[in-house]
């Protein structure tokens, strides 16, 4: 399974904004070093750099396609391949940025406090993770997947474990001076109707789907998923759909 960053930068306004969101309530004026991590194709790297100018700041991901794309995009800063779930930096951060990363990593109540750990004293830990496993377009996946001829292959697949504000909150506050946990749903219009929300989940939640199947399989999945979808999330007249999108902002500081 590999990403790929054309068809994630597809929607790339949309993904932006709520980085830039997260980004501006970051409360942390003082910030020497700051690192993205699943950094993507840069463009939340790019929302971190701009509010913080003075701040040495870096970027990773564990896709070899995105870390390319992310060094074309912002060619003075410095990116590596590397994996969340085993980094351990050899310093501290003042700001640890995780857009729309962690929720692809199991053991949340572990992985956490670890990467809290990296920062220097007053430092921040800004996460945005999808919150939308029982929207739609994600339900929908599944009973796709469970009812064809693929489901041998695809019909037990499982995200890892998302969890609650409440969740998070419990998991940081002992080991943070605050802890601000707020969720928003983004309505996301996508021009071009189904097929648009379609192309939208194949650049993230459909990978894990399409990956194992073979291309007759591949396009007969998504023929039925594209149906499905389109029963689901209507068109207005112009022929824009409204996505809708959850998201779970975390602000824990040091």
């Amino acid at each position: 399974m590999t990403w790929s960053a054309r068809q994630y930068s597809s929607f790339e306004q949309e993904r932006t904004r709520p980085v830039r969101d997260l980004v501006a309530a970051l409360q942390v004026e003082h910030v020497r070093s700051a690192v993205d991590i699943g950094c993507g194709p840069g463009n939340s790297t790019e929302v971190l750099a701009r509010r913080y100018p003075g701040a040495v700041v870096t970027g990773m991901d564990s896709s070899d396609d995105m870390v390319a794309a992310a060094r074309e995009r912002l060619p003075a800063l410095r990116f590596e391949v590397a994996d969340i779930a085993s980094w351990q930096p050899p310093q501290s951060y003042d700001v640890i940025l995780a857009n729309a990363s962690l929720q692809w990593l199991p053991d949340h109540a572990r992985l956490y406090p670890r990467l809290v750990a990296q920062l220097a004293p007053g430092g921040s830990l800004a996460v945005q993770t999808p919150d939308n496993l029982e929207e739609p377009a994600h339900r929908l996946m599944r009973e796709v997947a469970a009812d064809g001829p693929w489901s041998a292959k695809i019909g037990g697949l499982e995200h890892p474990p998302r969890h609650s504000a409440e969740f998070y909150y419990a998991l940081l506050r002992p080991v943070c001076s605050q802890v601000d946990v707020w969720r928003t749903t983004y309505f996301h219009p996508l021009k071009g109707g189904a097929a648009a929300v379609v192309e939208w989940f194949k650049g993230t939640a459909l990978r894990p789907y399409v990956a194992p199947l073979d291309a007759d399989e591949k396009a007969a999945f998504l023929a039925r998923y594209l149906e499905a979808i389109a029963k689901a999330y209507p068109a207005l007249p112009d022929g824009t759909v409204l996505l809708p999108f959850p998201r779970l902002f975390i602000l824990a500081s040091r």
